[in-house]
């Protein structure tokens, strides 16, 4: 029967969870396959997630399917080496998604109102999900928030749930004076200190870029991706500039190079 499912075309989940298992056979298994461990696959799971919000980004439809595909088959990585365990399996992460979804829906699978706004239903989610943390014994306000996660995306996720409690900035404005006072912190360090302590007011620096992207209602991962596009751009049209006389980069110096950056932000100026 497995051989069967494994040459179905149409055979979907089912015939995906049986390719799985069978890779991780101990004995006639891919041997790559069969020596990971959670944490060896966690990097490729993040990697997929990006590959999948990096289609999305470029509008790439035709590779979203194959994206979304990369990032299912995580998933039931993940479950199988759980299954083998005795940890649960992938129908149990499944029913445990669909009980979730129901619960933190009440406004469409039980008896509450839908006509409230968005803005309520927000506040409604998240107090659904601080009740979760209580049943699973997550006493502090940052209890859950990821240590995984990107650290732009996570600075965000710590300030909003501090914020909830009232430990905030009023308004952007506070912000921006604080990312002047951590910027002259980070040149005295530069000037005076050593290397972590460098390093550590950088990180104070980026913290409150955050903290001003969220003010600023901005989500900093998606400005931060949206500047590496615009500076890989604009630097392959340089690229493209000096292979025209007949150069490459490391033939051109820092000045020749600024003017056709200048040029090449003209040229998007003029076409935007």
């Amino acid at each position: 029967m497995g051989d069967d499912l494994i040459r179905d075309p149409d055979g979907g989940l089912p015939r995906l969870l049986e390719i799985m298992a069978r890779l991780r056979d101990p004995d006639t298994g891919c041997p790559w396959d069969i020596e990971q461990d959670f944490a060896s696959v966690a990097p490729y799971t993040i990697e997929e997630a990006y590959e999948v919000a990096d289609a999305i980004e470029r509008e790439a439809w035709g590779e979203l399917k194959g994206e979304l595909g990369d990032l299912l088959f995580q998933t039931v990585f993940h479950a199988q080496m759980a299954a083998e365990r005795g940890l649960f399996d992938f129908h149990d992460v499944a029913n445990v998604m669909a009980d979730k979804m129901v619960a933190r829906h009440p406004h469409v699978f039980g008896d509450e109102s839908r006509n409230k706004s968005a803005e309520q239903q927000t506040r409604d989610w998240e107090a659904i999900k601080a009740e979760e943390r209580a049943a699973k014994a997550q006493k502090g306000v940052l209890d859950g928030v990821a240590l995984g996660l990107p650290a732009l995306m996570r600075a965000v996720k710590l300030q909003n749930r501090a914020a909830r409690v009232g430990f905030d900035w009023p308004g952007a404005g506070d912000v921006l004076d604080k990312l002047q006072e951590e910027a002259a912190e980070l040149v005295e360090a530069r000037d005076q200190l050593g290397p972590q302590e460098i390093e550590e007011e950088l990180g104070d620096l980026l913290f409150v870029v955050a903290n001003l992207a969220r003010h600023l209602k901005v989500d900093p991962e998606a400005a931060l991706r949206g500047s590496n596009a615009k500076f890989a751009r604009r630097f392959n049209r340089i690229e493209e500039k000096l292979k025209a006389l007949d150069k490459r980069p490391q033939d051109s110096d820092l000045a020749e190079m600024d003017r056709l950056w200048d040029e090449a932000k003209a040229e998007e100026r003029k076409t935007a």
